[in-house]
């Protein structure tokens, strides 16, 4: 058992890969990994180790849980939506089905739901848009309304635009080229789309830029913001502090672990401005 603030239940596990299939530039696997999947939330993630036992990669990488699926015919299993882009996410995307990976997980916090039946807009950059999904299907279970905007640097590089438009009331589409949807980057659409939504929570998973123009949005219009950050993690479980990110503490800052606080944080808490943060460090 692996000891953890959040997720009492978290376990390391070898997870059998089940599934290994190529959607564009990216890779959607899917493991079996048992119990496990019964504990995940929306939001939660796992903490792989890759390489292989003759690799120099000693450290663990993160990747946010697209789906989880607690019955099946192996059991429950989890799905993940993978860029191979470094060494380690390249070396995980070419394992084979009847592979073993050495997992942790369910890792950090997840995403709240409104109690009441709310106007929800899920906002996700590029494959970041993956833990949106089973989010849009548990606040649609809930009664919320839920309209999602998906955007990227081209239409290639959006993920599951047609499963997105299966599971929310309404579906938009941005890209920084042109080539799908709205032209621009997706913060560039959100004040409008609220407007004429009558948005009320803003959930959304993405680059950091992203995050920020989203969590100033958000507070122009003073509504709630959940953001999933996305900060490099080397453990997962709170003890090699590479994924610090600044909060708001009073009249100070205080440095918080996005894989323990997070990843799932109140965007209004964050201090996105860098030197926001070196004055209220006094640096």
């Amino acid at each position: 058992m692996i000891p953890h603030k959040i997720n009492r239940s978290a376990t390391q596990i070898m997870a059998e890969v089940i599934s290994n299939k190529k959607f564009g530039p990216y890779h959607h696997m899917v493991f079996a990994v048992g119990e496990m999947a019964a504990n995940i939330k929306p939001g939660n993630f796992v903490a792989i180790s890759v390489g292989g036992e003759q690799s120099s990669l000693i450290l663990r990488r993160a990747f946010a849980i697209y789906r989880a699926i607690d019955k099946g015919p192996m059991g429950g299993s989890i799905e993940l939506v993978i860029a191979p882009h470094g060494q380690g996410s390249t070396w995980l995307c070419s394992r084979a089905v009847g592979d073993f990976v050495d997992l942790i997980g369910p890792l950090g916090t997840s995403f709240g739901i409104p109690t009441t039946n709310a106007n929800t807009m899920l906002v996700g950059g590029g494959y970041g848009s993956a833990p949106l999904f089973a989010l849009a299907e548990l606040l649609k279970n809930r009664g919320c309304r839920v309209d999602m905007v998906l955007g990227a640097s081209t239409a290639n590089k959006i993920f599951a635009p047609l499963e997105g438009k299966r599971t929310v009331s309404s579906l938009t589409l941005t890209t920084d080229d042109g080539s799908a949807g709205i032209h621009g980057q997706i913060s560039e659409a959100i004040p409008r789309l609220i407007r004429e939504l009558g948005t009320e929570v803003i959930y959304s998973c993405g680059p950091m830029g992203m995050l920020a123009a989203i969590a100033k949005i958000a507070k122009d219009f003073d509504i709630a913001h959940q953001c999933s950050v996305e900060e490099s993690m080397a453990c997962g479980i709170g003890v090699c502090m590479t994924c610090v990110v600044p909060i708001r503490n009073g009249d100070g800052v205080k440095m918080v672990r996005t894989c323990i606080d997070g990843p799932v944080m109140d965007g209004s808490e964050i201090i996105w401005d860098r030197k926001e943060v070196l004055d209220a460090m006094n640096i």
